[in-house]
């Protein structure tokens, strides 16, 4: 049953709390860019207890870990007090979430769909493989969009999906990520492509899947769990439920002790049918082409933070028309010892020595940083030397941004329906471009560098870092174990673009 966001949101609580800041704005919507991993955990549980009327949640991955738990009991306790739940996930890497999820399905007020489902529904890695083997050119098609929208009032979207890693408190692993808080008339713009993929052939509730069946003893024992599971976050001496309590920082967006910047935006998003519209079989949106337009509209700087970074021909033939015309053009992305794709990062090196030729000026960042100022989460976490790149961020000429899902590679451009923002303030890009040039310091990064090549000979790179407030120059490549170069080398050989 088709359904749409509820109407008025302007009548909510959290609506009104802004609105007297919206209408000096003329049209223009508030934004604050959240770059703390923690703080993005906070101002979901936050926003999920504030919540009046409604809440929809689209996600790639929600871990069952703590904060995927946590989260989970804050929506059924919203549920349980009136509010209308509705969750879209993706199916593609979600099955440890699976089970606290689907047992929601039996509150009245929660309604799940899982986009682009698997046929399979239990936790066999290889039952799965075999499936997706037999079945890739559906199965291989992915939503990977992250959105919470509360009362068509307050959205967050950006990269980070739901789990402990993503907030950056998990010592195993750290995805450094960055949400935009917003508010104002870019919200009900936000609800509406919720709507648009909710609503859509591919998003199929969970009462048609196979599986186990949801019935209320489920979900008395999913709420029993989630009861005793509510006060356990203690990670490094911080305990995350009592900061929960505390209404910090969602209480300082609120009051404007946390300033929100009030600019033009425009919503930028794949169509949920993108496969048919790039086919040509059917009209819709694919959003890196009005992203590349902007890129294209650059004068003098193009900076880029990107996880994953395979460009293929339209993006290298994107960084070659802006170096021609002289933009300075610098990407930080993950180095091998920091990456947690293999494959991904192997179809990056690809693409390295000819961007090298261009002018580009390449960062890879390190998985120990040296200083954790701008990285997103505390110099304690950053010790464990876990610490992996999961922003997608673009600053053009630092007046405009853009904050999204959507990574620099192939995956993204042809497999992966993605959403962004592209905000025109100068405020919001100045902040980024500080963050980037914090990150890219020699303490935090390695420069790739290119020596002159030998006759017949591919050009030979140079990683240069900082050791002990000194420069070092590495001949080969920075990883974790030898093994792990070696696979690289050996994927790279390998002819997987389209699907990196």
């Amino acid at each position: 049953m088709a359904s749409t966001a509820l109407p008025h949101g302007e009548l909510t609580q959290l609506a009104q709390d802004f609105a007297k800041q919206a209408v000096s704005q003329a049209g223009k919507s508030g934004f604050r860019v959240i770059p703390v991993g923690a703080d993005g955990f906070l101002v979901r549980m936050q926003l999920v207890r504030a919540a009046e009327r409604t809440l929809d949640l689209q996600y790639f991955i929600f871990e069952g870990d703590n904060t995927g738990r946590l989260l989970t009991g804050a929506v059924l306790h919203a549920a349980e007090r009136g509010v209308r739940v509705r969750i879209l996930i993706d199916d593609g890497e979600t099955q440890d979430g699976d089970e606290q999820l689907i047992a929601l399905e039996a509150s009245a007020r929660i309604e799940i769909r899982i986009f682009n489902p698997f046929a399979y529904r239990g936790h066999w890695a290889a039952l799965r493989a075999i499936e997706f083997a037999l079945n890739s050119s559906r199965l291989d098609y992915r939503m990977h969009n992250k959105l919470l929208v509360a009362d068509n009032a307050i959205a967050l979207i950006g990269g980070r999906n739901i789990g402990d890693a993503y907030f950056q408190i998990d010592p195993e692993g750290q995805f450094a990520d960055d949400d935009v808080f917003a508010v104002g008339p870019v919200v009900e713009k936000l609800s509406a492509t919720f709507d648009e993929f909710w609503n859509s052939p591919l998003a199929i509730p969970v009462q048609a899947l196979s599986g186990p069946t949801v019935t209320r003893g489920a979900l008395n024992e999913r709420r029993e769990k989630l009861r005793e599971d509510r006060h356990e976050l203690v990670v490094q001496g911080v305990d995350y439920a009592t900061r929960v309590s505390s209404g910090e920082p969602f209480n300082s967006l609120l009051t404007g002790r946390l300033a929100l910047f009030w600019a033009p935006v425009e919503i930028v998003y794949d169509s949920p049918d993108k496969k048919d519209v790039e086919s040509g079989a059917m009209l819709g949106r694919l959003m890196h082409r009005r992203v590349a337009q902007v890129a294209e509209e650059v004068q003098r700087e193009f900076l880029m933070v990107t996880p994953y970074l395979v460009p293929g021909k339209d993006g290298m033939r994107l960084l070659h028309d802006l170096r021609a015309r002289g933009v300075r053009v610098r990407i930080l992305t993950n180095s091998l010892e920091s990456s947690t794709v293999l494959l991904a990062q192997s179809g990056y090196m690809r693409y390295r020595v000819p961007m090298l030729e261009m002018g580009v000026e390449l960062f890879e960042i390190r998985s120990l940083l040296g200083n954790s100022r701008g990285s997103g989460q505390t110099p304690v976490i950053s010790l464990f030397g876990s610490y992996s790149l999961h922003a997608k961020l673009f600053v053009f000429d630092r007046q405009k941004i853009f904050v999204g899902s959507m990574n620099f590679d192939q995956r993204s451009l042809h497999l992966n329906t993605e959403i962004g923002l592209i905000i025109d303030s100068a405020e919001l890009a100045q902040q980024i471009a500080a963050r980037f040039d914090a990150m890219i310091q020699p303490e935090n990064a390695y420069e790739v560098l290119m020596q002159p090549a030998l006759a017949g000979l591919e050009p030979l790179l140079r990683w240069r870092t900082a050791e002990e407030g000194r420069l070092v120059d590495y001949a080969q490549e920075p990883a974790r174990s030898s093994w792990q170069r070696w696979k690289a080398t050996f994927f790279k050989g390998l002819p997987f673009d389209r699907e990196l």
